[in-house]
């Protein structure tokens, strides 16, 4: 590990070698990857240096206890040594974890389906229960939602909500939200207070660009229809809505919640980059399918990932066994501790395997 960590902070040194230059700036495209490399190496070069430094405090602290101390102060030495000791096996996992390979999508934006499940009305009432969560997450996050295609029932229910979270890490953080969640409430629909037990799913795709996804104009068949459900005085006034057919694969997007069928069209391509490049993870994901999957489960859209259970006021995430009794803060966005859970649980399996290999 230590070899690795020489070279990456060679690595580090040089590129802020390069940033230095007077020229530095003159190719900007360039210099913005450098300076993003800079960024995402420095963590582990701070953990390293600590590290080092740590190692020479313990050297020194063994070199004074083997000369003659007096009692007091061999008992100062050898508390000192032994937090030391403790540090060093801390950044030594810290580390650890931050040597693991990084996922390239971490710092992308997401697009995001919610879809009813299980429940009729209900269902999409959870839907829209869900929609908002993620949205109130996003605004402590200080990122933006970015509305595609919305589609909601006579009681404010969603039948189906397409969305981005533009934000730098979204992907990160998101990304094991996909599969099927449960509630167990009393609907506001329950006249004799029965706790009924509904599903609505979420799928959580990176976003990419049509640059990342070869998509052949021949493959496509663009139809265009008038946008329906909120969205202003362009609303059924003129066919702005389109929909989008990959006639190789079968994928149907559609985008209404921009007032021009250029901009609707433009995020459709974005959402069918996204759905054509997780086809082709998924392809590379079978054909090792001898590997282990994840502790945090394979982010399906048909596993049931999490429950939450309003009488109790628990929710309980299947996958890592985490149950939080605050369901109305997480319902607020509150998700930091669960995503934290299963971020800690991801590495930990991945650490794990590379002990392993």
């Amino acid at each position: 590990m230590i070899e690795k960590l020489q070279l990456v902070e060679h690595k580090y040194e040089e590129l802020q070698d390069r940033s230095q230059r007077p020229d530095f700036y003159n190719d900007p495209r360039q210099a913005a990857k450098i300076l993003r490399e800079l960024e995402e190496l420095r963590p582990v070069i701070d953990a390293y240096r600590a590290y080092i430094r740590t190692e020479w405090e313990l050297e020194d602290i063994r070199e004074m206890m083997s000369e003659g101390l007096d009692p007091e102060m061999k008992a100062m030495c050898q508390e000192e040594f032994s937090e030391g000791k403790e540090r060093l096996a801390a950044l030594k996992e810290e580390l650890r974890i931050l040597l693991l390979p990084k996922d390239p999508n971490d710092d992308k934006s997401v697009i995001m389906e919610i879809r009813g499940g299980v429940g009729g009305e209900e269902s999409a009432l959870f839907a829209h229960s869900l929609f908002r969560m993620y949205q109130m997450y996003a605004d402590k996050q200080r990122w933006k939602v970015e509305l595609l295609n919305y589609s909601e029932t006579e009681l404010g229910g969603v039948k189906e909500a397409d969305f981005i979270i533009n934000g730098r890490g979204a992907w990160s953080r998101l990304k094991f939200e996909s599969g099927v969640h449960r509630v167990q409430r009393v609907p506001e629909t329950e006249s004799s207070g029965r706790i009924h037990t509904s599903t609505a799913t979420v799928a959580v795709l990176p976003e990419m660009e049509e640059v990342d996804v070869e998509i052949r104009p021949e493959d496509i068949e663009m139809q265009v229809y008038r946008a329906s459900g909120a969205g202003g005085q362009h609303v059924n006034k003129t066919s702005s809505a389109v929909r989008l057919i990959h006639k190789p694969t079968g994928i149907v997007v559609a985008c209404q919640e921009e007032r021009s069928q250029v901009q609707n069209r433009e995020k459709c391509m974005r959402m069918l980059a996204s759905k054509l490049y997780e086809i082709e993870q998924e392809r590379v994901s079978s054909e090792h399918a001898a590997e282990r999957k994840s502790q945090v489960g394979t982010g399906m859209r048909n596993e049931r990932i999490r429950t939450y259970n309003f009488p109790q006021g628990r929710v309980t995430d299947h996958r890592i066994g985490l149950t939080l009794y605050k369901i109305l803060s997480i319902m607020d966005g509150d998700l930091d501790e669960l995503i934290d859970g299963l971020v800690t649980a991801d590495q930990a399996e991945k650490l794990r395997e590379k002990d392993e290999d």
